[in-house]
């Protein structure tokens, strides 16, 4: 009779219990109706109460009784989203979120190595967004980065090769990567930046200052990671192409697929330009220190395959083949070469421990095609192969611990060295980083990485220590960080009869170079606003340069006396959503080098950057469009007067300017997407051309057509 009455009150417990519960379902989808698979919705009253919604966008949870609460959606790199649930409202809740490029929910890798929050990053870290780099259609990272960053220039070297200087840094001292691997290769100490082209980019993470203590040599300056986009829906085709002026070609098209456990992308892109007359059509041939730009060609194949075998276990793999043509003259044309590879592991051992394992291959080629003889004769190559490990144990669910290694075959044979010759160096890194977590507002984040390079028989510790007070809205952050580059083969070794006017001769005993890095920022945001101010100062020790050796009569390698960068940037930023955003951005650089070193300042004090957008999608049609404009300041330094002498100098000023580009982009239906750019909006256009002027000839127009097949086929 008990056991009766025990199973009676029971069963009216459960229906008393079901019948209290209030089932609430509905999809969130972002400003396109598309759904946004991941998607986070919770009940801000109960914070253990929430659901995560699938494939289709949708989801469901159970609320405890028939009381008011508030929803809220989130996604990552997009506008939160709250409402309120009461008794008298309909079941379905339907959720669309706006995307914030200003946002700092935003994960990033590159500040240290693992995965993070930007706003929980204590290493001062700037992201470009996928929707930055649609609406400038930048073809490669060098359009980019000028437009969306002060302090960075790309100017041109000696026979119009592109150099970089970032807030007093060369290209040889920033390191850039593609989904954190190194490219091989370099011109007048500069990788090829036509390589890094913006096809399937899912964003550009940059960290300004010494970053060492991670990524080893070269990253005295800074690091430039470009992070590739993964294939999202079943199956997705895109084709697209470019024309613009100087009959500048840009044709494209990739394809991808996410099928169960396999994930594919496939990315070709084609590019071509005429020569540039600089004259304009004038009889003025002597407009500058040169009249025309080289017609150049290049072709880009990608290959990234993802397979997951089993849900904590996942393979990348990728292949890549790049091909570069610069027409230098009638009778010969450059040819660069890229064939690259990798296979990378990546195992989740533990909901606390993480392992990642990859190898990477990278060739790169320089070759001079004879047009009259039909000969390709091969000159150059840098063949690289990487190992790397990396391990992180979470303790306390919130503090990481990271340690790995790195070891690298470098194979350098160049026309450079005596008879073409060629070296090989090894390299063996290790580093640890442990990222302190004691308090929510309070992050410190230190780390230790010693280099051993065997052809320059050296070996270096860089360390870093990082440390974020959150007040309130605002983020405060300090960091130290040790910088280091060690001697190139090339600078060790070089031999070589530059343009046939004087020998360059390499120095196997060149010290590293090395840096101490010390920066403060402070970062507010409340609402659609977002300020940050930091200040940097760095010491950069025996910086490898070119000096005139009396003796030998030419150029040596050679190690010169403390230079010291140090600066401020500074950034504002809004969105509303009424569809406008605004960035400004400006750089102060100030680069102090002692009288009499074989090195000038090249570095402009003052840059901007400035953008104001309108974006709105309706049901058919959507609208993007953005002004943008980039400022350099004048630039009054010093000019080398005699070869052999670095005591002879006179003072040279080269001119600021300004350039504008307006760009439209727009939906004009499912998968169907028109860009129209005018570049340089106020037709301006230098008086005199030189290395660091812009190689402009006034206002140019540009439109592309972009088609999205799968889109397309949908109603």
């Amino acid at each position: 009779m008990i056991k009766k009455f025990l199973l009676i009150l029971f069963g009216i417990l459960c229906i008393t219990n079901a019948t209290a519960q209030r089932r609430i379902s509905g999809i969130v989808t972002d400003m396109n109706n598309e759904p946004l698979p991941g998607a986070t919705v919770v009940v801000k009253e109960l914070s253990t109460l929430g659901a995560v919604a699938n494939v289709d966008g949708h989801y469901e949870l159970r609320l405890p009784d028939n009381k008011d609460y508030t929803l809220m959606a989130s996604f990552v790199g997009y506008i939160d989203v709250s409402k309120k649930v009461s008794d008298k409202q309909e079941d379905v809740l339907n959720f669309q979120l706006t995307e914030n490029s200003i946002t700092l929910d935003q994960v990033v890798v590159t500040g240290t190595r693992t995965p993070k929050l930007l706003k929980d990053v204590p290493i001062v870290t700037r992201v470009i967004s996928d929707l930055d780099i649609k609406r400038m259609d930048a073809t490669n990272i060098s359009d980019l980065l000028q437009t969306e960053l002060p302090g960075i220039e790309f100017s041109y070297s000696m026979n119009q090769q592109t150099s970089l200087n970032m807030s007093g840094f060369g290209g040889n001292s920033v390191l850039f990567l593609v989904d954190g691997e190194r490219l091989a290769g370099e011109t007048l100490d500069n990788v090829d930046y036509s390589r890094l082209n913006m096809d399937n980019v899912q964003r550009i993470e940059i960290v300004k200052g010494a970053a060492s203590s991670l990524y080893g040599s070269n990253a005295v300056g800074g690091v430039v990671n470009i992070i590739s986009r993964e294939s999202q829906e079943p199956w997705s085709v895109n084709v697209n192409g470019r024309y613009g002026a100087h009959n500048e070609q840009r044709y494209g098209g990739s394809v991808g697929f996410n099928a169960g456990r396999f994930n594919s992308m496939t990315n070709v892109q084609y590019t071509s330009i005429d020569a540039i007359d600089l004259s304009n059509g004038t009889d003025n041939e002597e407009v500058g220190d040169y009249s025309m730009i080289y017609g150049n060609s290049t072709l880009n194949i990608k290959e990234r395959l993802i397979y997951t075998p089993i849900d904590n276990l996942k393979f990348t793999a990728r292949t890549g083949y790049f091909f570069r043509e610069r027409n230098s003259s009638e009778s010969q044309k450059e040819r660069y070469r890229s064939f690259t590879g990798g296979l990378k592991g990546n195992y989740n051992i533990t909901d606390k421990d993480d392992l990642e394992v990859a190898y990477s291959f990278d060739q790169y080629d320089k070759s001079d095609y004879l047009v009259f003889g039909d000969l390709d004769v091969r000159d150059y190559s840098n063949v690289q192969h990487i190992l790397r490990a990396l391990y992180n144990h979470t303790f306390a669910d919130k503090h990481i611990l990271t340690v790995g290694g790195d070891y690298m075959r470098d194979y350098l044979m160049s026309y450079q060295f005596t008879d073409g010759g060629s070296y090989i160096q090894h390299t063996a890194d290790a580093f640890a980083q442990f990222d302190w977590n004691p308090h929510k507002k309070f992050n410190l984040i230190a780390g230790l990485r010693f280099d051993y390079f065997s052809e320059a028989k050296l070996s270096h510790l860089s360390p870093k220590l990082g440390l974020m007070y959150k007040l309130g809205n605002c983020s405060l952050r300090g960091s130290y960080a040790g910088g280091f580059r060690a001697p190139t083969l090339k600078e060790m070794y070089m031999n070589f009869y530059m343009g046939n006017i004087f020998m360059i001769y390499g120095n196997p005993d060149l010290k590293p170079e090395s840096s101490h890095n010390l920066s403060l920022s402070a970062e507010y945001m409340k609402g659609n606003h977002n300020l940050t101010v930091t200040g940097f100062y760095n010491i950069v020790d025996n910086r490898i340069t070119t000096a005139w050796n009396q003796a030998l009569g030419g150029q040596v390698y050679t190690n010169m006396s403390r230079l010291q960068v140090m600066g401020v940037d500074a950034n504002a930023s809004g969105k509303y959503r009424c569809g406008i955003s605004w960035r400004l951005s400006y750089a102060y650089t100030y680069e102090h080098i002692k009288k009499g070193e074989p090195m000038l300042s090249a570095t402009r004090p003052h840059t901007a950057t400035a953008r104001i957008a309108y974006d709105k999608d309706w049901n058919n049609y959507g609208l993007s469009v953005a002004l943008t404009g980039r400022y350099l300041s004048k630039l009054t330094t010093d000019v080398y007067t005699e070869m052999t002498s670095y005591e002879q100098t006179e003072k040279q000023t080269y001119p600021g300017y300004t350039i504008w580009k307006l760009s439209f982009a727009q939906r004009v239906r499912n998968g169907i997407n028109i860009t129209l750019v005018v570049d340089n909006l106020f037709n301006y256009r230098p008086d005199y051309y030189y290395s660091n002027s812009p190689s402009t000839t006034g206002t140019t127009f540009s439109v592309g057509l972009s088609l999205d097949i799968e889109q397309m086929s949908k109603k």
